[in-house]
């Protein structure tokens, strides 16, 4: 949820108390919970599946869970803290993050995320140029996947089916097997 009527700016974004996470969008914090278990799960074997996936491929691909800062529009007025990022450029880290669209994006919905997560970020991830973006929803028990970079219709795809890392497209795996 956005915190009250100012307009926020980097530094206050970069300025929160030590503990405090947030996100910065069009000028609004918007202050995120600590995350459940079964988040946290599904974010550490998410990461580990791509992760060894990249690895066993000796891919040039980076792979940051959260808290990891990505300037999305790279302007320094968007900064968001997705899940998970991967960043096939690594022109594109810094010390601070990522600056700019990472490559792919994979959002696990939380009870207090899930209009961020479906609605301002998804517009922000498209607009900011991602390729791939997934948001994993353990209350629906589905992944929505988005090609952006294809244009094309967004998939819903249910925890027991397969779901294909579509900027890998040979990384297959059931949600449900992870969890």
């Amino acid at each position: 949820m956005p915190l009250p009527e100012k307009r926020y700016t980097s530094d206050d974004y970069w300025n929160l108390p030590d503990g405090e996470r947030a996100e910065l969008i069009n000028g609004q914090l918007y202050m995120v919970a600590p995350p459940s278990r079964l988040h946290q799960e599904l974010v550490h074997q998410l990461s580990r599946v791509i992760g060894n996936y990249i690895s066993d491929k000796r891919g040039d691909c980076k792979i940051y869970p959260a808290p990891f800062a990505v300037n999305l529009n790279a302007d320094d007025t968007v900064y968001v803290e997705p899940d998970i990022s991967v960043i096939c450029s690594k022109d594109k880290l810094t010390d601070k993050g990522c600056v700019g669209a990472p490559d792919f994006i994979i959002e696990i919905v939380s009870p207090g995320s899930r209009k961020l997560d479906y609605s301002i970020k998804n517009g922000k991830y498209a607009e900011a140029g991602v390729r791939e973006y997934w948001i994993v929803d353990p209350e629906k028990e589905r992944t929505t996947v988005y090609h952006y970079d294809e244009d094309s219709a967004p998939v819903m795809i249910p925890f027991d089916q397969p779901v294909t890392v579509g900027i890998y497209g040979d990384l297959s795996f059931t949600i449900a097997s992870l969890i």
